[in-house]
C-alpha cells in the first residue's frame, strides 16, 4: 500500500531529509506559487517524476485534508529502534535526551509532540507498536514535518524499554498528575528520558511503577489537567531550559 505525505511543508522537510521519495502529485494550476516552485526545484535535484494531476484526485488520496495542492508519494517509514536513540545521542556527544510515549492515541497530539521533541533537541521518541497512533501523513503535516528529522523509534514493550533505559544509566520521568514533585523542581538535566501518557488514562500502571519519579505541572483553574501535547511539551521545554543553563548555553 503507498504511503503518502501531503502539504508544502511537510514535502518540503520530507525532501531536504532525504527520505525517499517516489513521485510527486501536484494539482493543476498549482506550480507558480514560490513553496511550490522551491519543492520542484529540490524534486528535480533529486530526480523525482512530477505529475500533474485534477485537484479532487488529490482530494481523494488525502481523505479531504488540506493538502495544499501537492502530495508525495514515499518509501515505508523505516523505525529506529532504542539502541539507534542512544547511539545518535552518542555521535553528538551529548547525554541522551529522549521523549517516550505511552499510548498517545490522537495523531493530532502525536504531531503536535513529535514537532516540540524535534524543536527542543530531543535525541529520538519511543512510541507503542499497538494501541497507539502511528506517524501518518497527518502526524506528519501535524509536525509541520519534524517526523522526518527525529528518530521515531516503535517499540512492543515500553516497560522493557524503560529497564533498559535505566541499565544506561538513563533517569526516567513520568508526567503524571499525582506526582508529588513540581516539573519545575526536578533534576531534568544529564542522560533523561520523560514519559507522557495517554490523553485520557494517562501513564499505565506498569509504565508509572517503572518511573524513577513522576513529576506534575501546577493547576491553578478549574480544570485538572492539560491537553496531552500541550504537558509533555512544557515538560521538554523546562528539561532544555535546565539543560542549556548547566551547559552555560543561551
Amino acid at each position: 500500500m503507498p504511503e503518502y505525505i501531503w502539504g508544502r511543508n511537510p514535502i518540503s522537510e520530507t525532501l531536504q531529509a532525504g527520505r525517499h521519495v517516489q513521485r510527486l502529485l501536484l494539482a493543476e494550476g498549482v506550480r507558480e506559487a514560490p513553496a511550490i516552485a522551491a519543492i520542484l526545484k529540490e524534486a528535480r535535484r533529486r530526480q523525482v517524476p512530477v505529475e500533474t494531476v485534477p485537484r479532487h484526485r488529490l482530494d481523494q488520496i488525502s481523505h479531504g485534508a488540506v493538502h495544499q495542492g501537492c502530495i508525495a508519494q514515499v518509501e515505508e517509514r523505516t523505525y529506529a529502534s532504542a539502541d539507534d536513540i542512544l547511539a545518535h545521542a552518542v555521535q553528538k556527544q551529548e547525554d541522551p535526551f529522549i521523549l517516550i510515549l505511552d499510548a498517545i492515541q490522537d495523531v493530532n497530539n502525536l504531531g503536535s509532540l513529535l514537532r516540540t521533541a524535534e524543536a527542543a533537541g530531543v535525541h529520538g521518541v519511543i512510541i507503542p507498536e499497538h494501541r497507539a497512533a502511528e506517524v501518518n501523513a497527518t502526524v506528519v503535516k501535524t509536525s509541520a514535518g519534524a517526523t522526518e528529522h527525529i528518530l521515531i523509534a516503535q517499540e512492543t514493550n515500553l516497560t522493557r524499554v524503560i529497564d533498559q533505559l535505566k541499565k544506561e544509566n538513563i533517569w526516567v520521568v513520568g508526567l503524571a498528575g499525582e506526582g508529588k514533585t513540581l516539573y519545575t523542581q526536578a533534576n531534568l538535566t544529564g542522560p533523561l528520558a520523560i514519559v507522557v501518557g495517554n490523553e485520557g488514562k494517562g501513564l499505565s500502571r506498569l509504565v508509572r511503577e517503572h518511573c524513577d519519579v513522576l513529576i506534575k505541572l501546577p493547576m491553578f483553574g478549574q480544570v485538572n489537567s492539560l491537553n496531552a501535547a500541550v504537558a509533555g511539551s512544557i515538560s521538554l521545554y523546562e528539561a532544555l531550559r535546565q539543560r542549556t543553563a548547566r551547559n552555560g548555553k543561551k
